[in-house]
């Protein structure tokens, strides 16, 4: 399934693969997918977590119970946790986020969604939210999971990831068309 699809290829795709296997025969591929956005969640808003993640420093030991404390603390439990556990062990903890979209590029095929990533200057409302999902179902006849980044470098408007496909409809980008332009023309 990995050669299948390229967003998961590599040794983070050979993790999300088995994981995905493994989820998808223990029927779990919900309940794991929530964990690991959870854990996503998790790495994003804690610098020590992350550090213990991607720095080579820690030894697998110390990786391993440190981890182990982390993932008490925060309930994880069955596949996840040991899968995590697992990843640690190999010394492979530093792929993780690669693992996790990989994992979830693998669980929206199985389910037939796509995912578009989202650019916005500010946070969307759900009602917005729910706009951008509806005109995006339309153009690709699928569910569309939104993986929403906030930036606020782009000013305003909104860049879209779909696929091969891009839409940027940001000011940024609509500034610096008219800088060249008349650059250009002076």
């Amino acid at each position: 399934m990995a050669a299948e699809n390229p967003s998961v290829s590599g040794v983070s795709g050979r993790y999300a693969t088995a994981l995905f296997e493994l989820a998808r025969d223990e029927k779990a591929v919900d309940a794991v997918k929530a964990d690991l956005d959870r854990f996503k969640v998790m790495l994003a808003g804690s610098a020590d977590l992350t550090r213990l993640v991607r720095s080579p420093v820690f030894s697998s030991e110390t990786q391993s119970r440190a981890l182990a404390a982390v993932l008490d603390k925060a309930g994880f439990t069955g596949i996840t946790a040991n899968f995590l556990k697992v990843l640690t062990a190999n010394r492979r903890l530093f792929a993780v986020t690669d693992v996790i979209r990989g994992f979830g590029a693998l669980v929206a095929k199985f389910k037939g969604e796509a995912t578009a990533d989202v650019t916005v200057a500010e946070p969307l409302s759900e009602r917005n939210l729910d706009a951008l999902k509806t005109a995006l179902k339309s153009v690709t006849g699928k569910d569309v999971a939104l993986n929403v980044n906030v930036d606020p470098a782009i000013i305003g408007g909104l860049v879209v990831k779909l696929g091969s496909r891009m839409v940027d409809s940001s000011l940024r980008t609509k500034l610096n068309s008219i800088k060249h332009a008349m650059k250009e023309a002076g």
